[in-house]
């Protein structure tokens, strides 16, 4: 989705940023089926996340999102608790929501139309915003709870949970049940992995947020992306003999995999369209150069920084905003939208 693979296109472009996934239902449920659309994801994440990574048109800054759990008044351990419940649903509750709201200012804006005043285009959208009575953008963006479920969690919902396991109804209906019990099972899990994986990349009191914006690919551009994102355990690097670790191998691909290759964050923001080996190669580098240059290159447990993620969820902790001053004259910029 990326491009990691774009210069391995075998002339289809099934397997480009342009063709996975993307363009119907049966291309989504071959591809990536899960709860959020592709297209909409392709938009808040490769768009707008990757090029404002830690200011405040970056749609997954996880302070400003949560901060309304951040400022409420419940003890402490209720909020880690909250933090569990929203864990296990946050696909389905936050991300494909709000992955659909970015696609629908993104068209609108193609389509020459101004964005409604009333609409605050980085405030998260949440699936309970279709409720009645809530201050829902839904309207001002020209889609309702149906459009919704039509083009975005229906497809998905239909296929995972129903046709899947239908053929087991030909077995026994008791069959077909408890497949589907598994299956909702089985996305509780996926939602508490995937947030473990995701969510803590870019959160922390040791990373850093920003007011405003710059040039993408300016050298500050790329100095944000390391600052501002952080490495879970990879499968290089040196052991406490001081011997380094084999960069590819059975171990350490066991060990990519099980994060997703989402522990190469920093490399990834610097170079979202290279493969996932690449990573695994230029991680060593990188953290050379910037242990050269002095430019912080943090690197921890996945679990370490799930608890770091938390704490600024739950308002015990804060990002570290990196001072408007410090920015380099030369570099900045200002988004038109």
């Amino acid at each position: 989705c990326h491009g990691g693979y774009n210069k391995q296109d075998d002339g289809t472009g099934r397997f480009t940023s342009l063709g996975f996934a993307l363009g119907s239902v049966q291309r989504r449920a071959m591809d990536w089926l899960d709860w959020m659309l592709p297209e909409a994801w392709n938009v808040e994440h490769n768009n707008l996340h990757h090029f404002r990574t830690g200011e405040p048109g970056d749609p997954d800054l996880v302070e400003r999102n949560l901060v309304t759990m951040r400022d409420f008044p419940l003890p402490a351990k209720l909020k880690y608790v909250a933090v569990a419940a929203v864990a296990a649903m946050w696909k389905w509750f936050y991300y494909a929501p709000n992955t659909y709201k970015q696609l629908r200012m993104h068209e609108m804006r193609r389509n020459g139309e101004e964005i409604p005043s009333s609409v605050d285009k980085h405030d998260p959208f949440t699936i309970g915003k279709f409720l009645p009575g809530m201050a829902s953008e839904a309207p001002a963006l020209g889609y309702n709870f149906v459009d919704y479920m039509r083009k975005v969690a229906g497809p998905f919902m239909l296929i995972r949970f129903l046709l899947l396991p239908a053929p087991l109804l030909l077995v026994n209906p008791l069959f077909f049940r408890r497949a589907v019990v598994n299956l909702l099972l089985a996305d509780v899990m996926s939602n508490l992995h995937s947030f473990v994986i995701i969510a803590t990349n870019h959160c922390g009191d040791d990373l850093y947020a920003f007011q405003n914006s710059v040039t993408p690919k300016s050298p500050s551009f790329f100095m944000r992306q390391v600052i501002t994102s952080v490495n879970f355990r990879t499968s290089n690097g040196i052991r406490k003999d001081g011997t380094a670790r084999p960069v590819h191998g059975i171990t350490a691909d066991a060990n990519d995999f099980m994060h997703g290759w989402l522990n190469y964050q920093i490399e990834h923001h610097l170079w979202p369209q290279l493969s996932m080996l690449s990573y695994q190669k230029a991680a060593p580098q990188l953290r050379a150069i910037c242990e050269k240059h002095g430019v912080p290159y943090v690197q921890h447990s996945v679990f370490r920084r799930l608890k770091k993620t938390a704490d600024v969820m739950v308002g015990a902790a804060s990002m570290r905003q990196f001072a408007p001053e410090w920015e380099a004259e030369e570099d900045k910029f200002e988004w038109k939208a």
